[in-house]
């Protein structure tokens, strides 16, 4: 047998068979995985395991190859938090959605993992919380290999009066450096940098770059999925907080 143990956060759940669940985890050394719950569907377990519930996981299984078996004990739920705020309903769908459908199964990636439970434990932090996923997209975005270099003009070096991104590079580009070829650029707005102000508006202009690059970098490797429905509800949701 083969067997590990470790923390990780639970994104999504599914019945199998009569009364058990198969789980999908995000851990720190073992990545995105899956497993099944004996019993996951029973009225004693199946509260415990709540999509963004933070869980002590063993998972066991005869060869690594085959899909094993988790036990758990819980470390802290994140329901209160999430069935109390629509935000945080919407950010946690969003998160879960993203990662299941970006992450290869069983490939770690520790600090996107310590990423995301920070993020995760910021939820029902209505005010800090869309610029706080703005960051964890852009996280999201360099683990994979798709850092943004948004430091100089990736055309003349200038580090002032940056507000283009190139899709093709990733690079900021300023409007001089664009010439005519500004109208096929993308924007960078300055919250994207880490500068002026943090407003719903100003998110969502941000989100709107990172989720280019989310859907034509990243999940193409991925199958050639269009950008998970939840992520656009999650951004509705940042627009009626402005």
């Amino acid at each position: 047998m083969i067997s590990w143990r470790e923390e990780g956060a639970l994104l999504r759940v599914r019945r199998h068979g009569e009364g058990s669940a198969i789980i999908e985890v995000l851990t720190r050394g073992h990545g995105l995985h899956a497993g099944v719950v004996r019993g996951g569907g029973s009225r004693r377990i199946a509260p415990l395991l709540q999509p963004g519930a933070q869980l002590d996981l063993t998972w066991t299984a005869r060869l690594g190859e085959h899909l094993g078996n988790f036990t758990f004990e819980p470390v802290r739920s994140r329901a209160d938090r999430v069935m109390a705020d629509r935000l945080a309903l919407a950010g946690l769908n969003a998160v879960a959605a993203l990662l299941v459908s970006v992450l290869p199964e069983r490939d770690p990636h520790p600090p996107l993992y310590d990423r995301t439970v920070a993020l995760l434990d910021l939820l029902g932090e209505t005010e800090i919380w869309p610029l706080a996923y703005l960051r964890w997209e852009l996280s999201l975005l360099e683990e994979m290999g798709f850092a943004l270099d948004l430091s100089r003009c990736a055309v003349t070096g200038a580090t002032e009066g940056l507000d283009l991104v190139s899709p093709k590079s990733g690079r900021a580009v300023s409007r001089a450096g664009a010439g005519a070829w500004a109208s096929k650029l993308l924007p960078l707005p300055p919250v994207l940098r880490g500068e002026g102000d943090a407003a719903a508006a100003d998110v969502i202009a941000a989100l709107a770059t990172t989720g280019w690059f989310i859907e034509h970098r990243l999940l193409p490797g991925s199958g050639d999925r269009p950008l998970p429905p939840a992520r656009a509800r999650l951004i509705e949701a940042i627009e009626r907080t402005g």
